[in-house]
């Protein structure tokens, strides 16, 4: 558990099971990225926005991360696929490969995020790119 707080990312009703994940902004090992979160089986997950066999961002338009079954979690730019609940890789390039997970959990009908020693809320200036 780290000292800094948690960080609000949205309502809870944003993200529907199996729909599309709100992205947000992060410090991720010192670099400018964003996290996203999705919801399924019930649940909510929280992922680095970067895929496990290159690192670039995986949805295939802003927030649009599951593939057409709606059961794993797809790399727009190489068709990795992940689990949801896990992040680990289901096939694809990224074999033996997993997301990096990000901590989350949903109170008082909203979502927040919390901070670890490698993922960090970004300093000001954020970039209008990140959002969504």
């Amino acid at each position: 558990m780290s000292d800094t707080e948690d960080v609000y990312i949205c309502d809870s009703a944003t993200v529907e099971d199996g729909g599309k994940g709100v992205r947000f902004p992060v410090l991720a090992f010192g670099d400018d990225a964003t996290g996203f979160v999705v919801r399924f089986g019930g649940k909510i997950y929280a992922y680095l926005n970067r895929c496990a066999h290159v690192p670039v961002e995986l949805d295939w338009f802003k927030g649009e991360f599951f593939e057409s079954s709606k059961l794993y979690l797809m790399c727009s730019t190489h068709g990795a696929i992940y689990l949801p609940e896990s992040g680990a890789c289901a096939g694809g390039p990224c074999r033996g490969g997993k997301l990096r997970p990000i901590t989350v959990r949903e109170a008082d009908s909203r979502i927040y995020w919390q901070p670890d020693q490698h993922i960090r809320p970004p300093t000001a200036g954020l970039r209008d790119s990140q959002m969504g």
